[in-house]
Formats: structure tokens, C-alpha cells, sequence
């Protein structure tokens, strides 16, 4: 007796639909996220008596962190790192950031800790490239 076996059929399940689909979750999430970095120094200013001033609209601030590292504040708000810390460098940029025009108030806003060297370096450098209106960032000192 010959019985004769009933083909079965191969079932599988296709996942290339599957696989699209999420790609374009992915690639749609990708592209609809932004990827901004906030850039903020954290620095300890020094305290000190006296008033708050009322900062000036186009004020070019100058960070130097604890290191002794120049971060410039572009148009943006945002403080970028200077690619290196020479003098050179830093004076290319405060030449490019000011207006000889109408010279815009010009703050260094230094750590408590950063070596001497590098705010005086930063006040020489903001000298030559025009600024006449120099002033350090401090905070009020807290009441005992």
C-alpha cells in the first residue's frame, strides 16, 4: 500500500515590510530630532560689594574657566571654545567680534581659580583689538 504524504506548505513569515517600517521610524526620528548641544561654562565668579549693572544689548563676553580656557560668546549667545589657547588666537577672534564703529562693553567673566596669567592675557588681547570698555563679571556677596 502506497499512502501518499500530503505536501505541506512552508510557512514563513516575511519581515522585510516589517524591517522597512521601522527604518523609517528610525530615519524619520533622526531627522526630526534636534541635536543641539547647549554649551555653558561652569565657572565660580568672585564675589564682591556693589550694584548690578544693567548689561549692555551687544555686550562681547569672554569666559575663562578654572584651566585657564577661553570660551568667546558668538551672535548666537552661545560661549564656543577658542580652537587654542594662544594670545594670537584670541585676539583673531576679539578682532572679529568688534566694531570699530560703535565698540561694543567688553566682559571677562573669569573663575575664581583661573590663573592670572590667562585674565591677563585676555586684557592685553581685548586692548589691541579695540576695546575701550573692559569690565569683570562678579557676583554680590551673600550677607553673613
Amino acid at each position: 500500500m502506497k499512502f501518499q504524504r500530503k505536501k505541506r506548505l512552508i510557512q514563513d513569515i516575511s519581515v522585510t515590510s516589517m524591517v522597512d517600517v521601522v527604518l523609517l521610524l528610525l530615519f524619520f526620528f533622526m531627522v526630526s530630532t534636534t541635536f543641539n548641544k547647549q554649551t555653558q561654562v561652569k565657572i565660580k565668579l568672585p564675589e564682591a560689594n556693589g550694584t548690578e549693572s544693567e548689561p549692555a544689548i551687544d555686550t562681547v563676553k569672554l569666559t575663562i574657566d578654572a584651566r585657564g580656557v577661553y570660551y568667546l560668546d558668538d551672535n548666537d549667545g552661545m560661549a564656543h571654545e577658542l580652537l587654542n589657547q594662544k594670545r594670537e588666537t584670541l585676539l583673531q577672534a576679539l578682532r572679529k567680534r568688534n566694531n570699530q564703529a560703535s565698540p561694543a562693553p567688553f566682559v571677562i567673566n573669569a573663575d575664581g581659580k583661573t590663573p592670572h596669567q590667562a585674565v591677563v592675557t585676555a586684557l592685553e588681547a581685548a586692548s589691541a583689538a579695540g576695546f575701550s570698555h573692559i569690565s569683570f563679571a562678579t557676583e554680590t556677596k551673600s550677607a553673613p
